[in-house]
């Protein structure tokens, strides 16, 4: 090879590795870029240099940790951003439901004082006003939030879609470019290695690699996003036990749509929204609505007991939503649920939970949704249709198939209707509760003066009203701590992960990232290798001119 030729190829070879240098330094700011490098080997025989190719800085385990790291993260932050809401909600002293339980009380002390004083008869209507609407306010909060995660839960499946369509079209993209010029076209691979980044940090998925080229997705459960050129959808659908509920299915190669397990979607946005309302919205909003029904009924019992200044019997003080009940859309039987109130001789037993009751050979078996342990203690009159279990009373009819299921929310909406049904002040029944053996003459008499119902109905302040083991100011102070202990726990869970993944973050900086300074040295390097191999050229100008001047 002459020496014109040798210095040419060196030319090329630093012309290539000057380009590559400057594409480096433009895409500094690029995400998802990867630093290149000129990859020069020996030319063929009689020397010089060629450019055997231009390298991607990538490294597949280092970004299969960051990209996993990333999705706990981004699960835990999302996560943390909602619990943090309701936390900052219940533990507000002054707008919480704690300050305004203790007024409510301290007004019933009050009446206990004074039971005919219409001033001491409004001050109690008005705490339990003042109280009923704070219920209902707390339910309305909690029930937006449901209402935001289901948009979410909608907007999160539509970047996924559409990011998983396009790393199916990159795959295509990629395999043809591969097919024309033989080398891998980087960009591409940088864009498509981008996108696995930011599904990643949308939800959980398994990536795998085939034959060292194409991507092929799928979820934890096994089931494909991606497989080469195709792209399989997720979809946001109500759920089939509760209609006001967004889930996520899975739409196949048939086009049918199946709904995936809550459970069976973790990490990323995605799986936080998830996790957090199975987790801690539902378990928080189920316990509101337990304090709220507790409340009432055990108030409205009591007051039953006692007269009003008219001599009259009470009547209920509260009014509560009743237990909510839905229907499973693949239910095949006749059967469905007529009545659901709250039965007052098991109200002990109301738990801040759902339930799931299944039938098999026209038997029900109720189980509980929060940690599904089956209810024994579910009474069954199969005559009637009357079905009641943890301090609700069913009446179903029809008859029901094998596998038919119905889901019972008995207190999660149980705040969202709590109001104060006495409008007048004489109603209140402050005196003496009513004993069979009484002369109803002498029991009219007490009436005006009477205060022993107002002290029974003030010592529901101390009693275990709330599932027959806590009161409800101790139930209430149950509510706050677990709440804040979640959110405790996200946030250290939170800064730990994150932590992790910035340093996993850095290392793939080191290896993949854009260096300035030493591209700026490389560029300095390349251009005196350029000018060097000019200058072999001009030598082997100059000699061929020599020799060609002796022949003259």
């Amino acid at each position: 090879m002459s020496m014109f030729s040798i210095g040419l190829s060196g030319l090329n070879a630093a012309q290539n590795a000057l380009s590559t240098t400057s594409n480096n330094i433009s895409n500094v700011y690029t995400p998802g870029y990867n630093r290149e490098l000129a990859q020069l080997g020996q030319g063929s025989v009689g020397g010089g240099v060629k450019v055997d190719s231009i390298e991607r800085q990538f490294n597949t385990y280092v970004s299969n940790q960051l990209n996993n790291a990333k999705t706990q993260s981004s699960a835990l932050a999302t996560y943390n951003n909602q619990v943090t809401q309701i936390d900052n909600l219940l533990a507000d002293r002054e707008a919480g439901l704690s300050p305004l339980m203790q007024s409510f009380f301290s007004s019933l002390e009050d009446l206990a004082s004074s039971p005919s004083d219409p001033a001491a008869r409004q001050g109690v209507v008005g705490s339990a006003n003042t109280l009923s609407a704070q219920f209902r306010s707390f339910d309305g909060y909690l029930q937006d939030m449901q209402s935001n995660i289901n948009s979410q839960i909608k907007d999160e499946v539509t970047q996924i879609n559409n990011t998983t369509e396009q790393i199916a079209g990159l795959n295509r993209e990629i395999a043809l470019a591969r097919a024309r010029s033989g080398e891998a076209p980087n960009s591409l691979l940088n864009q498509r290695d981008q996108l696995i980044s930011e599904l990643n940090e949308r939800m959980d998925i398994r990536l795998n690699i085939q034959d060292g080229k194409s991507y092929n997705l799928s979820l934890p459960n096994g089931q494909p996003l991606v497989t080469g050129t195709s792209a399989f959808k997720l979809e946001a659908i109500p759920s089939e036990a509760d209609p006001q509920r967004t889930v996520v299915g899975y739409r196949d190669g048939d086009g049918s749509v199946t709904q995936l397990r809550e459970s069976a979607i973790k990490g990323g946005a995605l799986g936080g929204l998830m996790t957090f309302r199975s987790e801690t919205l539902d378990k928080t909003q189920n316990q509101i609505g337990q304090l709220a029904v507790s409340l009432s009924v055990a108030f409205n019992e009591q007051h039953k007991q006692g007269v009003d200044l008219d001599g009259e019997q009470g009547g209920d003080f509260f009014a509560v939503r009743s237990p909510q009940t839905f229907g499973h859309e693949s239910n095949s039987g006749t059967a469905t649920i007529d009545s659901a109130e709250f039965d007052i001789d098991t109200i002990d037993q109301l738990r801040a939970t759902d339930y799931t009751v299944r039938f098999e050979g026209g038997m029900p078996t109720v189980t509980r949704n929060d940690n599904g342990a089956m209810v024994d203690d579910a009474d069954w009159n199969a005559g009637t249709g009357a079905l009641t279990f943890g301090g609700v009373a069913l009446t179903i009819s029809g008859t029901p198939e094998n596998g038919d299921r119905f889901e019972v929310q008995p207190v999660r909406r149980g705040a969202s209707d709590m109001v104060v049904t006495i409008n007048e002040l004489d109603r209140i029944a402050a005196g003496n509760p009513m004993n069979p053996e009484d002369d109803p003459a002498d029991w009219v008499a007490a009436g005006a003066g009477d205060n022993r119902n107002a002290l029974a109905l003030q010592d529901l302040q101390q009693k275990a009203i709330v599932g027959g083991s806590a009161s409800v100011s101790g139930a209430y102070g149950v509510i706050v701590s677990d709440v804040g202990n979640r959110t405790n726990i996200t946030q250290v869970n939170l800064d730990a992960r994150q932590g992790l993944t910035d340093q996993l973050k850095a290392v793939q900086q080191s290896e993949s990232g854009v260096n300035l300074d030493e591209e700026a040295a490389n560029l300095i390097r390349y251009q005196q290798y350029y000018q060097a191999n000019a200058r072999v050229i001009d030598t082997a100008g100059a000699i061929m001119d020599t020799i060609l001047n002796l022949r003259n």
